[in-house]
């Protein structure tokens, strides 16, 4: 057998043990003849297993200190990254607004009275000069005869104040030939003068109040002719607001009886622009715009005035924007709301980065406001800042018009983290919106 090792004192396990071969007998077996065996004597691994336990643990503990300090270290980390490349960019400039005729024209009545007859409806195509409603003509005949009446007096009146005018004519001469005689005192004379001075006055009374008795006959004549009220303009009704026999009154507002459109093919849109958008727009923009009874159609048009009048509704300041816009098919109706797209900028060749990109700021790195800048990621795993002039930009893109960045960079738009790692592995329908830094 071989010695028991394990009660050598620490000076003999100090050298190296010698391995000792010990013949082992072997049980002859039948038709065999007997043959030695060996065995091997190895020294005890006890004291070896603490050893190799602490390496291991501590590779681990390098293992995890690496692994946040790179997770947690925002240069070390996974970037997301977009291309910096060319293609088109368009600015533009949305606004909401009405869609009405150009010409639009109010047809009203300048005197009260009950609507007798009503000749033009809806719709109704009505030519200049024609007859769209009468009021009852009754009370304004009346007074017109009243006003007759009254200028025939007048005239009376001045026929016989001329035919005084006659009569003191006459005695004022023979008081003045019986004065040249002494039959009559001066006395007479002068009173026969005075008369005549007064038939004089009288006679000129009378013309005023024929002057007088005319314009009121002129005055009640044209309310007459008021009572029917004719068509402006050649057009289309497209508001009757009275019905026969309503009674309208025109005292201190012209009462609106009919709206017509002068012409129905070519339509206006008036756009309310926010005044943070409306330093693009100027006369001469292209502007596309749609309505909710075609909204898989696109109506174009061309801005045509940019009016200066401010429209402030509860501190909010927007300007009207005129939108001229062909309707040969009549589809667009007066009083559509539609939906606008102004272009005011165009480029279809432009340097263009994604706005993300501009958005990105890198953790721990002071941002300069006032000038715009992209991170680029290069190929050999730095980062470096790059400042840039920007021009035109849409909802996805900025144009650069200038700064050393290239087409073909990688601008940076965001720093991955665990959960967009996490959200990777998930299947198709589970993803969460992307998360960035």
């Amino acid at each position: 057998m071989a010695p028991d090792h394990s009660e050598l004192d620490p000076q003999q396990t100090a050298h190296p043990v010698p391995v000792e071969l010990t013949p082992v007998p072997v049980v002859q077996s039948q038709g065999h003849a007997p043959v030695p065996a060996t065995s091997r004597a190895f020294p005890p691994r006890r004291r070896r297993l603490p050893i190799v336990t602490g390496m291991l643990g501590l590779i681990v503990l390098l293992g995890l200190a690496f692994w946040y300090w790179s997770s947690n270290d925002p240069v070390a980390g996974h970037y997301k990254t977009l291309r910096i490349e060319r293609g088109p960019i368009t600015a533009l400039v949305t606004a909401t607004g009405a869609v009405n005729p150009v010409i639009s024209v109010q047809v009203g009545s300048q005197v009260s009275g009950k609507i007798a007859k009503l000749y033009a409806d809806f719709n109704s195509v009505v030519r200049e000069g024609q007859i769209l409603a009468s009021i009852d003509q009754k009370p304004y005949q009346a007074k017109v005869r009243q006003a007759r009446a009254a200028l025939k007096s007048a005239q009376a009146n001045l026929a016989k104040a001329r035919n005084m005018l006659m009569q003191k004519k006459l005695e004022l001469d023979r008081m003045a030939a019986l004065r040249t005689q002494q039959f009559v005192s001066q006395s007479d004379l002068d009173l026969a003068t005075t008369n005549y001075r007064d038939a004089e006055a009288q006679v000129d009374l009378s013309e005023a109040q024929i002057d007088q008795a005319k314009a009121t006959l002129s005055s009640a004549e044209l309310d007459l002719g008021y009572t029917t009220i004719y068509s402006p303009v050649n057009g289309t009704v497209v508001s009757r607001n009275v019905e026969e026999g309503q009674t309208v009154a025109a005292s201190f507002q012209t009462p609106t009886l009919f709206v017509l459109a002068q012409d129905l093919t070519r339509m206006q849109v008036i756009a309310n622009v926010s005044e943070s958008d409306i330093g693009g727009v100027t006369e001469g923009k292209s502007a596309d715009f749609r309505v909710d009874a075609y909204p898989r159609e696109f109506f174009h048009g061309i801005v045509t005035q940019v009016r200066n009048a401010p429209v402030s509704i509860q501190n909010v300041v927007t300007y009207d924007v005129i939108i001229s816009v062909d309707n040969p098919e009549l589809k667009l109706k007066p009083g559509m709301t539609a939906n606008i797209t102004i272009v005011t900028a165009r480029n279809e060749d432009a340097l263009r980065a994604p706005n993300a990109a501009l958005r990105f700021r890198m953790p721990g790195v002071p941002v300069d406001r006032k000038t715009p800048q992209l991170w680029v990621l290069e190929t050999t795993g730095r980062v470096r800042a790059t400042p840039i002039t920007t021009g035109i930009a849409d909802s996805l893109y900025t144009e650069i018009v200038a700064g050393e960045a290239r087409e073909g960079d990688a601008a940076i738009v965001g720093i991955a983290t665990a959960e967009d790692s996490a959200q990777e592995k998930l299947p198709p329908g589970f993803e969460f919106g992307p998360k960035m830094r």
